[in-house]
């Protein structure tokens, strides 16, 4: 009787012909997806760069305009990243540890670069330190370059990027509590000693997750920097922008050339995203075992 009963409880738990025929027609219409709108986009980018032969891609990406514009990319990312990284923490750490008036709003107001358009985000930068704008004639009687400069790059950036620090270590710290940071207090520790020694091992992994987000979109940004950027070729053009000019004068091989530099970046980043997120799942499931145990 009971081998009947485990019979019929393993023909139930097993999927049905339509289920297994719904979960091959899922698969294959998510793969067909990956292939035509990732797969083939980013194999057409190397295909077209190494066109003409590797010679000519190396000659491609060597040319001053494009080095000029790939060493911009990476200052703008070494400048812009660590400040969101400040300020991801800052506000994390206000919003998950201390109650407030206004903290509603500062939860809004980080989501506010992910709701506006980055194109909106140039022209108000463009209004506030332009030439005819806010601060406008201030800057320009000292003799202060914001906008069709490095800085109006640097903090068009920052704007757009900001959220992404903030916005991975808010849920996991609040997931987290704060008993271990209570426990470190009470047997007294500093407010230093409970960050560096509690609260950031904690978080590194969250951490570095958001940085290499915040990293990701500072090197593609396009719409924000091309409004405030002013396209000065060797001055003010980024990669990104480096691209378009070279793709609008028909130099085909080398903005593919260019555009695979950015692919290739892209590519690590999700290299790195991958092997954060394994190494989180081990480190949380030998956590688990240490509980358990």
């Amino acid at each position: 009787m009971s081998n009947r009963g485990a019979n019929s409880s393993s023909a139930l738990l097993q999927p049905s012909m339509q289920q297994r025929v719904g979960r091959v027609v899922l698969i294959a219409a998510a793969l067909v997806f990956l292939a035509v709108f990732l797969l083939l986009p980013v194999a057409a980018v190397f295909t077209q760069a190494f066109s003409q032969g590797w010679a000519m891609y190396r000659d491609s990406i060597r040319q001053q305009d494009v080095l000029s514009a790939l060493r911009l990319t990476g200052l703008v990312a070494v400048i812009a990243v660590p400040l969101n990284v400040l300020f991801g923490i800052s506000a994390s750490w206000a919003i998950t540890r201390f109650e407030f008036h206004g903290k509603s709003l500062l939860i809004t107001l980080i989501d506010v670069p992910l709701a506006v358009s980055p194109v909106v985000a140039g022209l108000m930068y463009v209004e506030v330190f332009g030439l005819h704008g806010w601060l406008g004639p201030w800057l320009s009687e000292h003799n202060l370059h914001i906008i069709f400069a490095v800085p109006g790059i640097v903090l068009a950036t920052i704007f757009v990027t900001f959220p992404f620090v903030a916005r991975e270590l808010i849920p996991f710290m609040q997931a987290q509590g704060s008993d271990e940071e209570i426990a470190a207090v009470v047997l007294g520790a500093n407010g230093w000693s409970v960050f560096w020694r509690v609260t950031l091992p904690n978080i590194k992994w969250a951490l570095l997750y958001g940085t290499i987000l915040a990293a990701s979109r500072s090197i593609g940004e396009f719409g924000a920097v091309s409004v405030v950027s002013g396209h000065i070729r060797g001055l003010t053009t980024t990669l990104p922008l480096e691209v378009e000019m070279l793709y609008n004068e028909y130099n085909f091989t080398a903005a593919f050339a260019a555009a695979s530099l950015l692919t290739l970046a892209a590519i690590v980043t999700l290299v790195l995203k991958k092997s954060i997120e394994s190494a989180t799942g081990v480190h949380q499931h030998g956590q688990e075992k240490e509980s358990e145990s």
